[in-house]
């Protein structure tokens, strides 16, 4: 019998200690955790004791893990995003194989290091891509090979943020501010764009782009507010009040005792008392309208492939419901598809339409719609079996070319839309 992979985790926040550790309990066969760092005690004393990690793998903080000698088979880089290529090189030096939550780095040329630090070490890195895992992407790949609607031309994507998801992550959470972490168009959405270019089997050639920080700033707050939800008089009537989304349920007000995402991000095990003392000081319950963000809240990506296909993709925080909706146009058919829904509609121009409803595809359509642990069990397969990415499990190259249409599309935005090349980017 195979010995499983060892795996040591860098960061415990919602990914590392929440997303991917749980595989070690479901597949022990498959990955053992060894090792882990955060700069939170707490965090590694809850981990070590569920996953029996013994108190020499336990670290204060990646830099600290680090400093020992290779600790593992893997290491997970669950870290903040300009952390990431800080973290990943010496790992590669070391001898690591690495699983890397998105992105890799806001910074090009970092991107580079970490492919020439890889290749250099002869190790493999992917990407958190997770939606290239998912039964519903799969689905929709396997019928635009198929050919059924001919040469797709045109795509229109929508990313569904939704409200509370915005306030969550991007103007109370740590993806706030661009020069903390990462412009929101790669930081949220990098896995979106690298979808739609895995989808057609395609680079992008040039990328405009429209957004902007519209409403979450502080000329908008609401007559009679105040900068912590617990003292604001115009809570009853605000969507983004934090007692309503970490404590009630969002169709009947009533209270429910949120334990997972988001509440546990709030606090590690979250109760009503638990939470309600983490919203009374601490980030997730200030207003919304009076963060320190600066990042946007909904931006349109155009783009033109290397063939001479459209794609437009918008990302925006202000919907209800989440998930991803898609419109593919083929000169012999089209499909259309909603995450959220769970179907995809194939429509071949003079037949009939077929409807897949998503939920028999899988049993299991939880974690980003059953992405992120067959990503996980696809990474660590492939590495027990001594092989190479598949198709599905991306490259660091193909990573990377996710990164230079987000990194083109932000340089756009700040620049009035004025289209921006690839080519150039990428060296050539």
């Amino acid at each position: 019998m195979q010995k499983p992979i060892t795996v040591a985790i860098a960061g415990l926040g919602g990914r590392g200690k929440d997303t991917y550790a749980p595989m070690a309990l479901s597949r022990p066969d498959l990955m053992k955790i060894v090792a882990i760092a955060d700069i939170v005690p707490e965090k590694v004393a809850d981990v070590a004791k569920t996953y029996g990690v013994p108190p020499e793998g336990c670290f204060s903080s990646a830099e600290e893990m680090l400093a020992q000698p290779r600790l593992a088979d893997v290491l997970f880089v669950c870290t903040q995003d300009r952390q990431h290529v800080g973290h990943a090189i010496p790992a590669l030096e070391k001898g690591y194989h690495i699983l890397m939550e998105k992105p890799i780095s806001p910074v090009l040329s970092e991107c580079q290091r970490v492919l020439q630090a890889a290749k250099a070490a002869q190790r493999q890195v992917v990407v958190c891509h997770v939606l290239r895992y998912t039964p519903f992407f799969q689905k929709i790949k396997e019928v635009i090979d198929s050919g059924r609607i001919g040469r797709v031309v045109s795509v229109q994507s929508l990313e569904n943020v939704v409200y509370w998801h915005q306030a969550h992550s991007f103007v109370r959470g740590n993806w706030r501010r661009e020069e903390d972490t990462s412009p929101m168009i790669l930081q949220k959405s990098c896995h979106d764009l690298d979808i739609l270019l895995w989808l057609l089997g395609e680079r992008c050639a040039r990328v405009s782009s429209f957004g902007s920080l519209s409403h979450f700033r502080e000329e908008n707050a609401p007559a009679h507010s105040a900068a912590r939800c617990r003292d604001c008089q115009a809570r009853e009537g605000c969507p983004y009040d934090a007692y309503k989304i970490y404590l009630t349920d969002e169709e009947t007000g009533v209270l429910h005792g949120h334990t997972g995402w988001p509440a546990d991000i709030v606090c590690m095990h979250p109760t009503e008392a638990g939470i309600r003392a983490a919203l009374e000081d601490g980030p997730y319950g200030r207003c919304v309208y009076r963060c320190d963000n600066d990042v946007v809240d909904h931006q349109v990506v155009n783009m033109e492939l290397e063939h001479g296909q459209t794609v437009g993709f918008t990302m925006c925080a202000f919907t209800k419901t989440g998930g991803r909706t898609l419109k593919i146009m083929g000169t012999h058919g089209d499909i259309r598809a909603d995450m959220h829904e769970n179907f995809i509609d194939v429509e071949v121009y003079g037949g009939e339409t077929e409807h897949i409803d998503v939920r028999t595809l899988a049993a299991d359509l939880s974690g980003h719609a059953g992405g992120d642990i067959r990503m996980v069990e696809e990474f660590l397969e492939m590495l027990a079996a001594g092989g190479q990415p598949s198709g599905t499990l991306s490259t660091l190259e193909a990573s990377i070319e996710s990164h230079l249409a987000a990194l083109a599309a932000e340089q756009s935005r700040k620049n009035g839309g004025a289209a921006v090349e690839i080519a150039p980017m990428r060296g050539l």
